[in-house]
């Protein structure tokens, strides 16, 4: 190890320091990425004084430094045994850092469209089926729970009743939404 860095011209060691601690910081942004520890839990570092910002595509970030670092030593080291200059081997590794900032940035904005809001209205339970959860009191005195399964997903909606009382169990259609996620129910 010791022969190959001594064997290295000054511009080769600088980009070597700065690849290698900035490949081991990428692999542990990634797996914390992946795992749900990314920077929105508190672990990560803004550098563009916006504490609370909740964007995740910021331009300064630590995340976007360390993958423009990353960008910028490899192909530095990549160029290097071939380009003769030194100056256009900075030009080019600058080039590859931004560009490797601007695809990272990309697979997440794409990664984040990916996602489904989850929400589903109340108003899209109107006559559907349900099954009362909890049982409901006779003439809206007491409201229960019903569960239904509204676009694949199982939801639990309190309701009420204008009837006689509704039994655990008991199979009801939603007849309207009272009130947010209070439903009117009846036997069906």
């Amino acid at each position: 190890m010791e022969e190959f860095w001594t064997s290295l011209e000054v511009l080769e060691k600088i980009l070597w320091s700065i690849a290698i601690p900035s490949s081991v910081i990428f692999i542990i942004q990634t797996i914390m990425t992946f795992v749900g520890m990314d920077a929105h839990d508190g672990v990560g570092a803004e550098f563009d004084g916006s504490e609370g910002d909740s964007s995740p595509f910021q331009l300064f970030s630590f995340r976007n430094l360390i993958n423009f670092l990353l960008g910028f030593s490899w192909a530095g080291i990549s160029l290097s045994g071939n380009v003769e200059s030194e100056a256009l081997i900075v030009i080019l590794s600058t080039v590859g850092g931004l560009l490797l900032v601007t695809v990272v940035m990309l697979i997440f904005y794409y990664m984040s469209k990916l996602g489904q809001s989850g929400n589903i209205k109340s108003e899209d339970a109107i006559g559907k089926t349900a099954v009362v959860y909890v049982p409901i009191a006779e003439n809206r005195s007491r409201a229960g729970k019903v569960q239904m399964t509204i676009n694949g997903s199982t939801c639990e909606f309190d309701a009420l009743t204008d009837g006689g009382i509704l039994k655990t169990g008991e199979p009801v259609v939603v007849k309207s939404v009272i009130n947010g996620n209070l439903l009117l129910v009846s036997k069906s």
